[in-house]
């Protein structure tokens, strides 16, 4: 990633010489480092009022009725992994929270399953079926309130923020079936290949 980023850097400071452009290159610079920073502090005001909403939801035992409610879903996506695992705690509490809408906020818990899956699998050099999947779960999330998303239409003065919310569930159901579907596929060709 650092050399795409380094590709990047350089072939824009290349075109701006060429275009004889270096003026507004540098301007461009220094205020979207501003408009950066502006940014990441409007998103993490949302990710704080939803992580502390996800935090209450724990405490008063909803996520625990929700993981429930959503592990004989994760039992047929993960077949491999207890139903009372550390592993698929993490994974359900994972896929609760990019429901929310807080992609970010869910990355912990991504992280933990990852590991607990680890751990439980012995993989050190490659990622299992299972570590594929919940990457999948967790990179095209189905969301019920683009929280993030809604944050930022309304930081751009959107009039009408949340008007997207019908389109975010239809494509992100779309993507999320066809991408379970390309794993399943994918890892039943890989188990006989082995």
């Amino acid at each position: 990633m650092q050399y795409l980023i380094g590709i990047i850097v350089i072939f824009s400071y290349l075109l701006a010489l060429i275009n004889n452009e270096m003026s507004k290159l540098s301007l461009s610079i220094i205020t979207e480092c501003a408009n950066a920073v502006n940014l990441s502090i409007s998103l993490c005001g949302s990710i704080c009022l939803w992580s502390g909403i996800m935090n209450v939801a724990e405490k008063s035992g909803l996520v625990k009725q929700l993981s429930a409610f959503f592990t004989p879903l994760m039992r047929i996506l993960f077949p491999d992994i207890g139903r009372y695992s550390k592993a698929m705690g993490y994974i359900c509490l994972n896929f609760i929270s990019n429901l929310l809408g807080l992609g970010n906020a869910s990355t912990p818990l991504g992280i933990k399953a990852m590991e607990e899956l680890k751990k439980n699998e012995g993989v050190t050099d490659s990622a299992s079926n299972n570590m594929i999947m919940l990457t999948v779960l967790n990179t095209a999330a189905l969301q019920l309130f683009p929280a993030t998303i809604i944050t930022l239409r309304a930081k751009y003065g959107s009039a009408t923020p949340s008007d997207i919310i019908p389109a975010v569930w239809v494509v992100s159901a779309i993507t999320l079936s066809l991408t379970v579907l390309a794993v399943k596929v994918f890892s039943r060709f890989s188990k006989r290949s082995t």
